[in-house]
C-alpha cells in the first residue's frame, strides 16, 4: 500500500479552487493508493459557523461528484476533509474517501470536538468507527482531536484496522501530538498511522505541519516539515506481523479491568 499525504496552507472559503487544486495534485500523487488531505480541505477549517453552514454539502454532493471524477481519472483513492450537512439538517465535520473507481466507500463524521472551535461549527459525530477495505488493507478513520482519546484507536485495531488514517488541522502549541502522539498510537495499537495535516496561517491560527505516517514499530516512514509538501510511504503488512511478534499489547488486554472507563 502506497499512501500520501498533502500537507498545504489552508485555502479557506474556496472550494473551487480547493478542487483545482487536488486536480493538480491527484496527478502528481497518481503512484499511490490513496491520497489523504488534511481535516476539512474542501471548505478551510477555522472559517466559522456562518460559512461552514453556507459552504456545507450532502455526501453525495456537488463536491463528492467532482472529486469521485479526479479520483478516477488520476486512479487513486482520495480521503477529504468537508463540512457535511445531513438528511437532518445537522452539520457535520467529516471526512470522505471515493475510490479510484469514483464509488464514495466511507464516510466518517469526528465524534470529539475541540473545544469552543469546534461546538460552534458542528455537532458530534455518534458512535459509528467503520473499518473498510482498500486494496485488500483495512482501513480506520479518525479526525484529528479524536487521535488523542486512546480508546478510538484501540477499538480500530481491535475491529482489524491496519492502518488509520486522520485528517487534522493540528496547531501550535500542540507540536507534541503530531511528534509524538501518532507515533504511539501506531506502536500501541501494532499497526500505520498516517496524518495530514496543515501549514501556514488560517486566522490566528498557526499550523504545525510535521505530517507523517508512522509504522507499527512507532518509527516514521514519511515525514513532513512545516512547509507545504506531498509526502508517500510505503506499507509493508510484515511490518505488522513483526510489530506483534516483538509486542503484544493487543494480547495482553485486561478488558475486565476497564470497565469504569466506561463510566461519565
Amino acid at each position: 500500500m502506497r499512501v500520501a499525504l498533502y500537507q498545504c496552507p489552508p485555502l479557506p472559503l474556496d472550494v473551487a479552487g480547493n478542487i483545482q487544486r487536488l486536480r493538480q495534485l491527484a496527478q502528481e500523487a497518481s503512484d499511490a493508493d490513496v491520497l489523504v488531505l488534511p481535516e476539512m480541505f474542501l471548505s478551510g477549517y477555522n472559517i466559522g459557523a456562518e460559512a461552514v453552514g453556507a459552504l456545507a454539502e450532502a455526501q453525495d454532493g456537488v463536491s463528492a461528484q467532482a472529486i469521485a471524477e479526479i479520483a478516477q481519472n488520476a486512479g487513486l483513492a482520495i480521503l477529504y476533509g468537508y463540512p457535511e450537512r445531513a438528511d437532518n439538517g445537522q452539520i457535520y465535520n467529516a471526512i470522505q474517501l471515493i475510490d479510484a473507481d469514483g464509488q464514495r466507500l466511507c464516510n466518517y463524521r469526528k465524534t470529539h470536538l475541540f473545544g469552543d472551535l469546534d461546538r460552534a461549527m458542528f455537532s458530534a459525530g455518534d458512535d459509528d468507527f467503520p473499518v473498510v477495505e482498500l486494496n485488500g488493507w483495512k482501513l480506520g478513520f479518525l479526525i484529528c482531536y479524536d487521535l488523542e482519546f486512546p480508546e478510538n484507536t484501540r477499538r480500530l485495531a481491535l475491529a482489524g484496522a491496519e492502518l488509520i488514517l486522520v485528517p487534522t488541522a493540528n496547531m501550535v502549541p500542540f507540536d507534541f501530538v503530531a511528534d509524538v502522539t501518532v507515533r504511539s498510537r501506531a506502536f500501541e495499537n501494532q499497526c500505520f498511522v498516517a496524518y495530514a495535516n496543515y501549514c501556514g496561517h488560517e486566522g490566528e491560527i498557526h499550523y504545525c505541519g510535521q505530517s507523517s505516517i508512522a509504522a507499527p514499530d512507532g518509527q516514521r516512514i514519511a515525514q513532513a516539515g512545516l512547509d507545504e509538501a506531498l509526502i508517500v510511504g510505503t506499507l509493508d503488512r510484515q511490518s505488522i506481523l513483526n510489530a506483534r511478534a516483538a509486542n503484544h499489547y493487543l494480547q495482553d488486554r485486561r478488558p475486565e479491568l476497564y470497565g469504569a472507563l466506561h463510566e461519565p
